[in-house]
């Protein structure tokens, strides 16, 4: 499975933020994480992801985040509810993985995340169909 380093459009990177639990590329409108092995990501964690989303790209701007899942980790799915209490917007989520048990917490995310949650088996592709939501999306606000 690739890693965001290993990719081409890499050298599109705005910033990158280290984290003890993963590591998060910002480009324009776009995230994307590579959580730890073994992490259980809960709301604490997210909420410092969020912040630097919000100082790099901006508040009113639309933001897509993929997870890049090539380690195995786990989220705390309830923690969603806590992300739209503090009236936090994720325009296009997406989940990038080829193993079983990167898309086993998937499912008990989408029960608590309230748009679409879309699955992809190759890191390109996933950047591919969130650029071209959010140039969609660009065109819709103009």
């Amino acid at each position: 499975m690739k890693r965001v380093r290993e990719i081409e459009f890499f050298k599109n990177i705005r910033e990158i933020r280290e984290y003890e639990f993963g590591v998060f590329y910002f480009f324009d409108n776009l995230v994307i994480s590579e959580i730890n092995e073994g992490v259980l990501l809960g709301w604490e964690m997210a909420t410092k992801a969020v912040d630097a989303a919000y100082e790099v790209i901006g508040r009113d701007n639309t933001i897509a985040y993929i997870s890049n899942r090539v380690n195995n980790y786990s989220v705390v799915a309830a923690d969603w509810r806590k992300f739209y209490f503090n009236r936090h917007q994720l325009d296009f989520y997406s989940v990038v993985g080829q193993t079983h048990g990167s898309f086993a917490s998937l499912v008990m995310e989408r029960m608590f995340f309230r748009n679409n949650i879309k699955q992809f088996s190759d890191l390109e592709e996933a950047i591919e169909w969130s650029l071209s939501r959010i140039e969609e999306q660009s065109q819709i606000a103009q």
